[in-house]
């Protein structure tokens, strides 16, 4: 069974648009846990922009309140402390999750919109992989469907990649185009799966794309926020929760 872990940045942001603690995060992520989601996500950033270190404890304890309950962390394992921003590796080191998901966003950018190059980052992300998992977190590295890459992050010893399916989604309405991409991805995902690293994958899959996707080999998690809280407008956050959950359950092919 593929795991769904919701995205809930979408609802801080929301939250940060007045004063005040309205939309409560951690309320609604047990929304999203009552109406069946396997994990919770966060990705917090220096500029709190959305998601804010208070709320990254806050989260962490009530996952800790559900045993079957994932607690993901991802964000940036190079950006300084700013602020009341303690910096990601020393959330983590705090709140304990799950899984930790690095990824190689900078500041600038609106949303993450790439994978490591790790002929680049690699020796500076080795030590702080042996730190996260010297305490227990699950390691997984946001990457491209790029079969040299995903060789290196097995060298590095992390447990997953989350593959950045921007490009796939990107895709969709352009059947020749998607076909070809999504056969990059199902490639990708299978020589992960043969080599031994568990894939998770993420990045503007919706209700339109995600039953193709769920189709593709060792697939262990999505995590999604910015389309299931979209839907959530029109459908209600329970029933939105619902209807990814089934697009994991009854894979298509296209």
């Amino acid at each position: 069974m593929i795991a769904l872990s919701v995205n809930v940045n979408k609802i801080a942001l929301i939250r940060n648009s007045r004063a005040g603690n309205h939309p409560d995060v951690a309320t609604y992520a047990q929304t999203c846990i009552d109406a069946g989601a396997d994990g919770i996500t966060v990705h917090p950033r220096p500029d709190q922009r959305h998601i804010r270190p208070g709320d990254v404890i806050e989260l962490a304890e009530l996952c800790r309140r559900h045993s079957d309950i994932e607690f993901n962390i991802e964000g940036n394992p190079f950006a300084a402390a700013q602020g009341d921003y303690p910096g990601l590796i020393a959330l983590v080191e705090q709140t304990q999750p799950q899984q930790c998901t690095l990824v190689p966003d900078s500041s600038k950018q609106l949303t993450s919109d790439h994978g490591f190059d790790l002929t680049k980052s690699a020796d500076a992300l080795a030590p702080i992989i042996s730190q996260l998992k010297a305490i227990g977190v699950r390691i997984s590295l946001f990457m491209d469907a790029d079969i040299v890459q995903i060789d290196l992050a097995m060298e590095l010893g992390v447990d997953r990649i989350e593959l950045y399916t921007g490009p796939y989604a990107g895709a969709w309405h352009d059947l020749q185009q998607r076909d070809s991409i999504y056969q990059q991805y199902y490639s990708a995902a299978q020589h992960a799966t043969e080599t031994g690293l568990g894939v998770n994958a993420g990045h503007d899959l919706n209700l339109e794309n995600l039953g193709q996707f769920s189709g593709t080999p060792g697939l262990l998690e999505v995590s999604i926020g910015h389309a299931l809280i979209v839907d959530a407008i029109d459908m209600g956050l329970t029933q939105a929760v619902r209807a990814y959950k089934n697009q994991l359950e009854s894979p298509t092919h296209s």
